[in-house]
């Protein structure tokens, strides 16, 4: 059940350390978020549009902000990006790449589809207090939400 002020978050994620990290910092944060995690570019898609096992959209809730991965199995993050942001009743979702890419094509791809911001994951994980800050400013800053 989605409690009111409740902000649900859709982490796409590969990488089982890094989301066990992203929603750590996440629970640090007294924020009121509710995270479903996905593990592919496939299973993203799905869980917004309520396909498969994302088919009741009571348990797979519309996300109010995207945690995305680009380097991910089945569709690239950037084609889940462009996706998204071609859906009109999808592109008002704000989209956070966190990747472990820092290419300049990643970067400017990911700002040219319509993400509004690009956090590289290699730096940030270095030090994990620095990352769990940055994430929670990412999901504040993208859904108005305060701790």
């Amino acid at each position: 059940m989605i409690m009111p002020g409740e902000t649900n978050v859709l982490l796409v994620e590969d990488t089982e350390e890094h989301a066990i990290l992203i929603r750590r910092a996440l629970e640090g944060g007294n924020l009121r978020l509710r995270l479903f995690w996905v593990t592919d570019g496939k299973s993203a898609l799905d869980f917004l549009y309520h396909e498969g096992n994302y088919a009741d959209s009571v348990a797979s809730p519309r996300p109010d902000i995207i945690l995305l991965d680009l380097r991910l199995p089945k569709i690239h993050g950037l084609k889940v990006l462009e996706q998204i942001k071609k859906d009109q009743s999808l592109k008002s979702i704000p989209v956070a790449v966190l990747t472990a890419s820092d290419e300049a094509k990643d970067l400017i791809g990911s700002y040219r589809l319509g993400a509004e911001t690009f956090v590289t994951k290699p730096i940030a994980f270095l030090n994990r207090g620095e990352f769990s800050g940055m994430v929670l400013d990412v999901v504040v800053s993208l859904t108005g939400t305060s701790d």
